[in-house]
This record gives structure tokens, C-alpha cells and sequence, in this order.
């Protein structure tokens, strides 16, 4: 495999099921945010033992979302991570056929919005110091739009494009920029 595969569409639920951990989960978006890095670095930015993220990287492995990076070891015994892809993108109908997977395919869903959700409480909870720097450009932004499913699929395409033309786009490297969660859901919805 190759690092940084654009997008991957999951079909297989033992993926998810690997996903599904919150450490898992939590490890992936550091290695998205901070990029390769060795357990060590891991168990640091996650306040947890290096045993523990030894476990859950080899589990995130097993299933192909993270591979070895043996080019930036600086001996044997160094072993650096880095995601496989870019993106994830999987469809809870892709697993409806067995009961089982489908449950998975909720639970992975249930846990990025608990995710997300506490990313966003986090930070409107934080010190007025933490986010003073932010108060004018935080967002939150909601609609309410009728749709057909077409419309609602090519919303959500461009969306990824506006979120990927900022993620790719050239920075100036004299100016320091903090990692921002940008998240949203489109999904049929009674008020």
C-alpha cells in the first residue's frame, strides 16, 4: 500500500468495527492532523501508555488504515505510522444486507457525531483565553433546505470540494495555523 490514498470507500465492516474505538478513532485524527508518527509521539499527544497505542495502531494496521513507514526510522527498532488514506467514506446500505454489520456501520456513525460533537462543546466551553483569537470566525451554520436525494448528492459533493480546496491549498509557512475541525451532515430530517 501507499500512504495517502485519496478517498476509500469502506465495505467491509471489520474496518469499521476497528474504527469504531474511540482511542482508534482519536489515533487516526492525530495522524491526519500531525501527520507519520512513532507510537511514542501518539501515547503523548494522547495522554496514553505506549503498550496501549502500540495495541491500537497494530489493530488500525491489521485492517489497512494505517501502515509502517520504515523510511523514517532511524534504527530497527523505531517504527514510524501514517494513515493509508486521505479520506473515509462508507454508506450504512453498504452493510444492511447482515444485521451485524449493519449495527457496526451505526456504531461507527454514532461515534464520529459523539466525536464531533464534543470537539465543538470542548471549544465553546473552553477558557475565554483559549478562544478569544476565535471569536469572530468560529461557525456554526445550519439550514433547513428541501431536497431530492440527487440535490443532497451534489450538495455534499460540493462541499468536499470546498473543503478539500482549503486543505490543498498553498500556505505561507511564517504564519501559524491551528488544527479546526470543519464538519457537517446533510442528512432527511424532521423539524
Amino acid at each position: 500500500m501507499s500512504g495517502n490514498r485519496e478517498v476509500r470507500q469502506i465495505t467491509d465492516a471489520k474496518v469499521l468495527a476497528a474504527m469504531a474505538h474511540p482511542l482508534r478513532r482519536r489515533l487516526m485524527d492525530v495522524l491526519r492532523v500531525h501527520g507519520p508518527s512513532t507510537a511514542s509521539a501518539l501515547a503523548d499527544r494522547t495522554d496514553q501508555r505506549v503498550g496501549n497505542i502500540s495495541h491500537h495502531v497494530r489493530a488500525l494496521a491489521d485492517v489497512g488504515l494505517v501502515e509502517e513507514v520504515p523510511e523514517l526510522a532511524r534504527d530497527r527498532r523505531e517504527r514510524w505510522w501514517r494513515l493509508v488514506d486521505r479520506s473515509l467514506r462508507w454508506s450504512g446500505e453498504a452493510f444492511s444486507d447482515d444485521p451485524a454489520d449493519e449495527a457496526v456501520a451505526h456504531a461507527t456513525y454514532s461515534l464520529n457525531l459523539e466525536r464531533h460533537g464534543g470537539h465543538a462543546r470542548a471549544w465553546f466551553t473552553a477558557a475565554d483565553e483559549d478562544r478569544d483569537a476565535w471569536r469572530e470566525t468560529a461557525f456554526v451554520a445550519e439550514r433547513w433546505l428541501h431536497l431530492t436525494p440527487e440535490e443532497l448528492g451534489e450538495l455534499s459533493r460540493q462541499v468536499v470540494e470546498l473543503l478539500d480546496s482549503w486543505s490543498e491549498r498553498a500556505v505561507d509557512d511564517d504564519e501559524r495555523r491551528e488544527p479546526v475541525l470543519v464538519f457537517g451532515y446533510g442528512v432527511p430530517a424532521r423539524p
